[in-house]
Protein backbone atom coordinates (compact mmCIF):
# COMPACT_ATOMS: atom_id res chain seq x y z
CA UNK A 1 0.00 0.00 0.00
CA UNK A 2 1.35 3.35 -1.03
CA UNK A 3 1.91 5.22 3.15
CA UNK A 4 3.30 8.03 3.85
CA UNK A 5 6.51 6.38 4.80
CA UNK A 6 6.74 6.04 1.21
CA UNK A 7 5.16 8.39 -0.76
CA UNK A 8 8.06 10.62 -1.14
CA UNK A 9 9.39 7.99 -3.41
CA UNK A 10 5.97 6.21 -4.57
CA UNK A 11 7.12 2.75 -3.28
CA UNK A 12 4.35 0.17 -1.99
CA UNK A 13 4.42 -1.33 1.38
CA UNK A 14 1.63 -3.64 2.87
CA UNK A 15 -1.26 -3.29 4.96
CA UNK A 16 0.85 -4.99 8.21
CA UNK A 17 0.22 -3.48 11.72
CA UNK A 18 2.54 -0.37 12.17
CA UNK A 19 2.34 1.59 15.28
CA UNK A 20 3.57 4.86 14.79
CA UNK A 21 5.33 6.58 17.58
CA UNK A 22 5.00 10.11 18.05
CA UNK A 23 2.05 12.64 17.48
CA UNK A 24 1.04 16.03 15.75
CA UNK A 25 0.36 18.28 18.54
CA UNK A 26 -0.25 22.32 19.07
CA UNK A 27 2.78 23.69 20.85
CA UNK A 28 2.39 23.43 24.54
CA UNK A 29 0.21 20.22 24.18
CA UNK A 30 1.08 17.07 25.55
CA UNK A 31 1.35 14.07 22.78
CA UNK A 32 -1.37 11.52 23.01
CA UNK A 33 -0.34 9.13 19.90
CA UNK A 34 -2.91 5.89 19.61
CA UNK A 35 -3.54 3.52 16.97
CA UNK A 36 -6.51 5.35 15.26
CA UNK A 37 -8.51 2.88 16.67
CA UNK A 38 -12.37 4.74 16.99
CA UNK A 39 -14.13 3.72 20.70
CA UNK A 40 -17.73 5.67 19.73
CA UNK A 41 -20.40 3.56 18.96
CA UNK A 42 -24.21 4.13 17.88
CA UNK A 43 -26.70 4.50 20.88
CA UNK A 44 -29.80 1.83 21.50
CA UNK A 45 -33.29 3.39 21.86
CA UNK A 46 -31.79 6.93 20.95
CA UNK A 47 -34.71 9.28 19.32
CA UNK A 48 -33.38 11.99 17.28
CA UNK A 49 -33.72 15.69 19.28
CA UNK A 50 -30.70 17.05 16.88
CA UNK A 51 -32.31 18.99 13.68
CA UNK A 52 -30.57 21.12 10.89
CA UNK A 53 -27.16 21.99 10.80
CA UNK A 54 -24.92 23.09 13.98
CA UNK A 55 -21.69 23.20 16.06
CA UNK A 56 -21.12 20.64 18.35
CA UNK A 57 -19.42 23.34 21.23
CA UNK A 58 -16.62 21.27 21.63
CA UNK A 59 -13.80 23.42 20.95
CA UNK A 60 -14.20 27.24 20.16
CA UNK A 61 -11.93 27.41 17.38
CA UNK A 62 -11.72 24.65 15.89
CA UNK A 63 -15.25 22.75 16.31
CA UNK A 64 -17.36 19.91 14.27
CA UNK A 65 -20.34 20.55 12.34
CA UNK A 66 -23.27 18.48 12.25
CA UNK A 67 -26.26 18.62 9.42
CA UNK A 68 -29.27 16.47 9.26
CA UNK A 69 -31.42 16.03 6.49
CA UNK A 70 -34.19 18.37 5.89
CA UNK A 71 -36.89 15.54 5.90
CA UNK A 72 -35.49 13.53 8.37
CA UNK A 73 -37.74 11.14 9.60
CA UNK A 74 -37.56 8.76 12.83
CA UNK A 75 -35.87 5.95 11.85
CA UNK A 76 -32.42 5.63 12.19
CA UNK A 77 -30.30 7.96 9.51
CA UNK A 78 -27.20 6.78 7.65
CA UNK A 79 -24.32 9.21 8.87
CA UNK A 80 -21.27 10.01 7.06
CA UNK A 81 -18.27 11.33 8.81
CA UNK A 82 -15.99 14.15 6.27
CA UNK A 83 -12.64 15.33 6.32
CA UNK A 84 -11.41 18.74 4.83
CA UNK A 85 -8.21 18.71 2.56
CA UNK A 86 -5.31 20.57 4.04
CA UNK A 87 -5.84 24.29 4.69
CA UNK A 88 -9.37 23.69 4.08
CA UNK A 89 -12.27 23.79 6.90
CA UNK A 90 -15.16 21.67 8.02
CA UNK A 91 -17.54 24.36 6.52
CA UNK A 92 -15.92 23.95 3.07
CA UNK A 93 -16.65 20.30 3.05
CA UNK A 94 -20.00 20.69 4.23
CA UNK A 95 -20.43 23.03 1.34
CA UNK A 96 -19.11 20.37 -1.26
CA UNK A 97 -22.14 17.75 -0.26
CA UNK A 98 -24.37 19.82 1.82
CA UNK A 99 -27.23 19.61 -0.87
CA UNK A 100 -26.79 16.05 -2.12
CA UNK A 101 -26.59 14.44 1.59
CA UNK A 102 -30.27 16.43 1.97
CA UNK A 103 -31.20 14.94 -1.11
CA UNK A 104 -29.95 11.39 -0.39
CA UNK A 105 -31.05 11.55 3.73
CA UNK A 106 -27.82 11.19 5.07
CA UNK A 107 -26.40 13.21 8.20
CA UNK A 108 -23.08 14.76 8.26
CA UNK A 109 -20.66 15.22 10.75
CA UNK A 110 -17.66 17.59 9.43
CA UNK A 111 -14.84 18.11 12.19
CA UNK A 112 -12.15 20.53 11.99
CA UNK A 113 -8.92 18.93 12.12
CA UNK A 114 -6.81 20.68 15.59
CA UNK A 115 -4.36 21.93 13.26
CA UNK A 116 -3.67 22.78 9.60
CA UNK A 117 -4.56 18.96 8.58
CA UNK A 118 -4.72 15.72 10.39
CA UNK A 119 -2.52 14.41 12.47
CA UNK A 120 -1.14 11.30 10.61
CA UNK A 121 -0.57 12.49 7.51
CA UNK A 122 2.84 13.73 9.45
CA UNK A 123 3.24 11.88 12.61
CA UNK A 124 1.15 9.71 14.10
CA UNK A 125 -2.86 9.57 14.86
CA UNK A 126 -3.27 11.28 18.48
CA UNK A 127 -5.56 14.34 18.86
CA UNK A 128 -7.66 13.82 15.72
CA UNK A 129 -8.50 10.65 16.55
CA UNK A 130 -9.67 11.83 20.45
CA UNK A 131 -11.47 14.85 19.16
CA UNK A 132 -13.20 12.60 16.49
CA UNK A 133 -14.08 10.09 19.37
CA UNK A 134 -16.10 13.04 21.51
CA UNK A 135 -17.27 14.47 18.30
CA UNK A 136 -19.25 10.78 17.41
CA UNK A 137 -19.94 10.12 20.95
CA UNK A 138 -22.36 13.76 21.05
CA UNK A 139 -23.36 12.56 17.93
CA UNK A 140 -24.56 9.44 19.15
CA UNK A 141 -26.35 10.24 21.93
CA UNK A 142 -28.32 12.45 19.82
CA UNK A 143 -29.42 10.83 16.57
CA UNK A 144 -30.59 7.79 15.87
CA UNK A 145 -27.79 6.54 13.67
CA UNK A 146 -28.12 3.42 11.61
CA UNK A 147 -25.35 1.24 12.63
CA UNK A 148 -25.00 -0.99 9.41
CA UNK A 149 -24.86 2.58 7.36
CA UNK A 150 -21.78 4.48 9.09
CA UNK A 151 -19.24 5.85 6.08
CA UNK A 152 -16.21 7.87 6.47
CA UNK A 153 -14.81 10.26 3.46
CA UNK A 154 -13.20 13.49 2.95
CA UNK A 155 -11.42 15.46 -0.18
CA UNK A 156 -7.61 15.79 -0.67
CA UNK A 157 -5.58 15.05 2.88
CA UNK A 158 -9.21 14.18 4.36
CA UNK A 159 -9.64 11.42 1.53
CA UNK A 160 -5.95 10.19 2.82
CA UNK A 161 -7.03 10.37 6.61
CA UNK A 162 -10.22 8.37 5.57
CA UNK A 163 -9.08 5.45 3.76
CA UNK A 164 -6.40 5.33 6.49
CA UNK A 165 -9.57 5.37 9.41
CA UNK A 166 -11.66 3.49 7.63
CA UNK A 167 -9.05 0.37 7.22
CA UNK A 168 -8.10 0.89 11.31
CA UNK A 169 -11.77 0.99 11.89
CA UNK A 170 -13.96 -1.12 9.14
CA UNK A 171 -15.92 -2.54 11.97
CA UNK A 172 -17.69 0.61 12.43
CA UNK A 173 -17.55 2.52 9.07
CA UNK A 174 -19.06 0.16 6.35
CA UNK A 175 -17.97 2.06 3.50
CA UNK A 176 -15.29 4.80 3.03
CA UNK A 177 -15.90 7.31 0.45
CA UNK A 178 -12.23 8.88 -0.80
CA UNK A 179 -12.17 11.78 -3.23
CA UNK A 180 -8.37 12.15 -4.54
CA UNK A 181 -6.40 10.58 -1.82
CA UNK A 182 -2.50 10.47 -1.83
CA UNK A 183 -1.73 7.98 -0.15
CA UNK A 184 -1.90 5.34 3.29
CA UNK A 185 -1.52 5.84 6.71
CA UNK A 186 -0.14 2.10 7.94
CA UNK A 187 -2.66 0.61 10.51
CA UNK A 188 -4.31 -2.60 11.69
CA UNK A 189 -6.97 -3.03 9.86
CA UNK A 190 -10.49 -4.19 10.90
CA UNK A 191 -13.37 -5.10 9.23
CA UNK A 192 -14.01 -4.83 5.53
CA UNK A 193 -15.50 -1.65 4.48
CA UNK A 194 -16.67 -1.01 0.91
CA UNK A 195 -14.86 2.46 -0.96
CA UNK A 196 -15.69 4.54 -3.43
CA UNK A 197 -12.94 6.55 -4.91
CA UNK A 198 -12.47 8.99 -7.06
CA UNK A 199 -9.61 11.25 -8.91
CA UNK A 200 -9.19 13.51 -11.84
CA UNK A 201 -6.82 12.38 -14.35
CA UNK A 202 -5.26 15.53 -14.75
CA UNK A 203 -4.35 16.41 -11.03
CA UNK A 204 -1.56 17.84 -10.58
CA UNK A 205 -1.18 18.53 -6.82
CA UNK A 206 -1.26 14.67 -6.38
CA UNK A 207 -0.99 13.20 -9.50
CA UNK A 208 -3.50 10.10 -10.30
CA UNK A 209 -0.83 7.41 -11.92
CA UNK A 210 0.99 7.63 -8.61
CA UNK A 211 -2.22 8.05 -5.79
CA UNK A 212 -5.15 6.62 -6.49
CA UNK A 213 -4.47 4.05 -9.49
CA UNK A 214 -2.14 2.09 -7.35
CA UNK A 215 -4.41 2.73 -4.11
CA UNK A 216 -7.27 1.15 -6.09
CA UNK A 217 -5.47 -1.35 -7.22
CA UNK A 218 -3.42 -2.63 -3.96
CA UNK A 219 -6.82 -2.43 -2.21
CA UNK A 220 -8.67 -4.99 -4.80
CA UNK A 221 -5.27 -7.27 -4.40
CA UNK A 222 -6.24 -7.35 -0.59
CA UNK A 223 -9.83 -8.44 -1.61
CA UNK A 224 -11.49 -4.95 -0.94
CA UNK A 225 -14.38 -3.89 -2.97
CA UNK A 226 -13.69 -0.79 -4.79
CA UNK A 227 -15.63 1.60 -6.91
CA UNK A 228 -13.51 3.77 -8.81
CA UNK A 229 -14.60 7.22 -10.59
CA UNK A 230 -11.78 8.73 -12.79
CA UNK A 231 -13.05 11.76 -14.21
CA UNK A 232 -11.44 14.77 -16.78
CA UNK A 233 -9.80 17.42 -14.34
CA UNK A 234 -8.18 18.28 -11.82
CA UNK A 235 -7.81 18.43 -7.82
CA UNK A 236 -11.22 19.16 -7.09
CA UNK A 237 -14.68 17.31 -6.00
CA UNK A 238 -17.18 17.94 -9.22
CA UNK A 239 -20.91 18.30 -8.50
CA UNK A 240 -21.90 15.20 -10.00
CA UNK A 241 -18.78 12.66 -8.56
CA UNK A 242 -20.00 14.18 -4.89
CA UNK A 243 -23.55 13.40 -5.66
CA UNK A 244 -22.99 9.82 -6.91
CA UNK A 245 -20.27 9.38 -3.50
CA UNK A 246 -23.20 10.95 -0.57
CA UNK A 247 -25.65 8.36 -2.64
CA UNK A 248 -22.96 5.32 -2.39
CA UNK A 249 -23.67 5.85 1.23
CA UNK A 250 -27.21 6.20 1.26
CA UNK A 251 -27.71 3.52 -0.57
CA UNK A 252 -26.10 0.93 1.28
Amino acid sequence: MITRRHFGAIAGSTLASFVIGGACTRAGEPQEANDGRLTARPRTNVETSANGESALGLDRARDAILKLPTKATRAPLPLVVLFHGAGQSAEWMLGRVSSEADEAGVAVLAPNSRVSTWDALHDSFGPDVTFLNLALERVFDTVAVDLARIAVGGFSDGATYAISLGLINGDLFSRVVAFSPGFVVEGMPHGTPQFFISHGTGDPILPIDRCSRRIVRELRDYGYDVTFREFDGGHQIPADIARDGVRWVGNL
